[in-house]
C-alpha cells in the first residue's frame, strides 16, 4: 500500500459530520536519535494489540475514524514504515488523538532494530 491509497481509502470513510483528517507518515531516517548512521530498520509489530489500541480510540468522542497501516520486516531509508489516519469533527479531538495513538503504537506495538 501506498500513502495516496491509504488517504483515498479514508477520505471513503468519513462522514459529513468530520471537519478534520489527519495522516501521519512514518519514514525510515538516515540517522537515529543519537545521531548514528542508519542503513535499514527490521520492524516487527503485535498485530493484536495494533488492533487493540485501534478499537480504544475508535471509541473516543468526537472520533469517527482510525486507521493504521504498518510495513513489518527489513525497510530502508527513505521506505515508509507508518501510514495512520485519524478522523474527527474537530481539530482538537482529532491532534489529540492522532498523538495518543501514535504514542502508544510506539510503545506497546512496534519493535524496531536500526541497522
Amino acid at each position: 500500500m501506498n500513502f495516496i491509497t491509504f488517504y483515498q481509502n479514508l477520505r471513503t470513510k468519513i462522514s459529513d459530520e468530520d471537519g478534520m483528517l489527519l495522516v501521519h507518515n512514518g519514514i525510515v531516517k538516515g540517522g537515529s536519535r543519537e545521531g548514528k548512521a542508519v542503513k535499514k530498520v527490521t520492524v516487527r509489530v503485535n498485530w493484536d494489540k495494533l488492533e487493540e489500541i485501534l478499537e480504544i480510540y475508535r471509541k473516543t468522542e468526537g472520533i469517527s475514524l482510525v486507521e493504521a497501516y504498518i510495513r513489518e520486516g527489513e525497510l530502508y531509508v527513505g521506505d515508509d514504515i507508518m501510514f495512520l489516519g485519524v478522523a474527527g469533527d474537530v481539530r482538537e479531538n482529532v491532534i489529540n488523538t492522532l498523538q495518543a495513538v501514535l504514542d502508544r503504537i510506539k510503545k506497546e506495538v512496534t519493535q524496531k532494530q536500526e541497522i
